[in-house]
């Protein structure tokens, strides 16, 4: 039961629909979205969880724990959404995105 003097918490994420990336990103998206996998995994495993064929939240097994290039291309897109919305994120505000060389 809410409380009264609680406010409700209400998502408002930022309106990414007219920021396109540049294909000169792709490899950028790809490198995070990696990178992403590798987050997520460590921290499970930091919890305890191991890889299992099927996902048991009370056995604490996941059949995601493996190398970023094993997943199934469903669970990579999961990671490349937030890849590019981080990346559109960044471009929204202003700020540009450039490879040294």
């Amino acid at each position: 039961m809410e409380r009264p003097t609680e406010k409700r918490y209400i998502p408002s994420p930022a309106d990414l629909s007219g920021v396109e990336l540049p294909e000169s990103l792709n490899e950028l998206t790809e490198l995070i979205a990696e990178n992403v996998h590798e987050v997520w995994a460590k921290s499970r495993m930091d919890q305890g969880w191991k890889y299992g064929e099927k996902r048991d939240d009370m056995g604490k097994s996941h059949p995601c724990l493996v190398p970023y290039d094993k997943l199934p291309e469903r669970e990579k897109d999961y990671d490349r959404n937030t890849a590019m919305d981080t990346l559109k994120l960044v471009m929204k505000l202003g700020y540009d995105i450039v490879k040294k060389r």
